[in-house]
């Protein structure tokens, strides 16, 4: 559920970068001697800073409910989906700032978030799909966050499944920054 609430509280955020295109504050921001860098990076933080909250409200909820983890590991679990957030709230601000249109995002979103959803094992575990279906999975960088969480919930903080898991997360950090500032300086010049 985290990673799912990451790639989704991340992903659906241009909807908001859209409207603020059309109400004229992006040509407002346009004009400040402020980095785009600086500019992506605020909205991402602030879209993370969300994220972590109900983050860890559903965590606090799972407790009662027979949630047994360490602490390190959803301490780390926690910082993964502010990292996913982060990634896919820049690609979402750029994909947004480039087609400018929520008629045209919301088919696109869904056309990327459902197959990847799908072949990330959050609902049914690739361990039940056919070969064919989970050599494509093990393509999905998300698969492997999922299966990292996994293990960081089950307390096997330096197993391979979690540093793996932990290094797609920063490689999709990386992608998703380097693709959201190059739009942002693209748009602005």
């Amino acid at each position: 559920m985290l990673v799912q609430l990451g790639i989704f509280g991340g992903m659906f955020v241009g909807f908001g970068l859209i409207a603020e295109y059309r109400a004229g504050v992006i040509e407002s921001m346009r004009v400040t001697p402020a980095s785009r860098v600086s500019l992506l990076m605020g909205r991402g933080l602030r879209d993370v800073l969300v994220l972590l909250v109900q983050a860890s409200l559903l965590t606090l909820v799972a407790l009662p409910m027979g949630l047994r983890a360490p602490v390190a590991g959803v301490i780390v679990a926690l910082l993964v989906v502010g990292l996913l957030g982060a990634a896919f709230s820049a690609a979402s601000y750029a994909v947004a700032l480039t087609l400018k249109s929520e008629d045209a995002l919301a088919p696109l979103l869904n056309a990327v978030a459902i197959p990847v959803l799908l072949l990330s094992g959050i609902l049914l575990p690739m361990a039940l799909a056919p070969g064919w279906l989970r050599r494509l999975s093990d393509v999905n960088p998300l698969k492997h966050v999922v299966d990292g969480l996994r293990a960081l919930f089950r307390g096997d903080l330096w197993s391979s499944s979690s540093l793996l898991g932990l290094a797609m997360t920063v490689l999709l950090v990386v992608l998703g920054t380097w693709f959201g500032t190059r739009t942002f300086r693209r748009e602005s010049a």
